[in-house]
């Protein structure tokens, strides 16, 4: 039968020698690798006693922002949903009322501000987006649960406490490029 590639191997049936079949090269040559595996130094940590270093670039949990006042910066354009290549932000836009002038910072504000955690790739697009900088990712981890519907950010988990302020002066943009 003719090839139709040149890429065939002639397969040859080679006898082995009696040390060959003892196996005890490979034996040997297998226990070598594991020993030099036993004394290198361990990938893993014990993550609740020690935590390892994070960079300052490193993306963590996102926060939406207030201003000195305690207003709240974002003012539901819609950038940051239309920026996420995953689709993850979801948001409704209200208009203020008399007398909200102490909670939102302009006229229009997001009534409603999801982030689904669980399709979030965390690639900082929405801070990037946002003209107001109401939007920011933090260094803090995502916390962990066992239902699906715990991922889902809303504006309690999302908008900053003013006793907790939360220093982002490492991520703002800088100003007068």
């Amino acid at each position: 039968m003719i090839s139709l590639t040149n890429r065939s191997k002639i397969v040859s049936n080679k006898v082995m020698t009696p040390w060959e079949k003892v196996y005890i090269f490979a034996i040997l040559g297998g226990m070598w690798i594991t020993l030099k595996h036993l004394f290198k130094r361990k990938a893993t940590i014990s993550f609740p006693e020690k935590t390892r270093a994070i960079a300052n670039v490193w993306r963590g949990q996102h926060i939406l922002k207030r201003d000195e006042q305690g207003r709240e910066n974002c003012t539901a354009c819609g950038l940051c949903a239309v920026a996420c290549p995953a689709e993850a932000i979801t948001m409704d836009a209200a208009e203020r009322k008399k007398g909200e002038e102490h909670l939102y910072k302009e006229e229009k504000y997001a009534a409603t501000f999801e982030i689904n955690m669980l399709r979030c790739i965390f690639c900082g697009l929405c801070e990037e987006a946002c003209p107001k900088e109401a939007i920011f990712l933090t260094d803090k981890l995502v916390t962990t649960d066992y239902n699906r519907e715990g991922f889902i950010y809303g504006k309690d988990k999302l908008v900053e406490k003013m006793d907790n302020r939360i220093d982002i002066s490492q991520r703002q943009k800088k100003s007068g490029i």
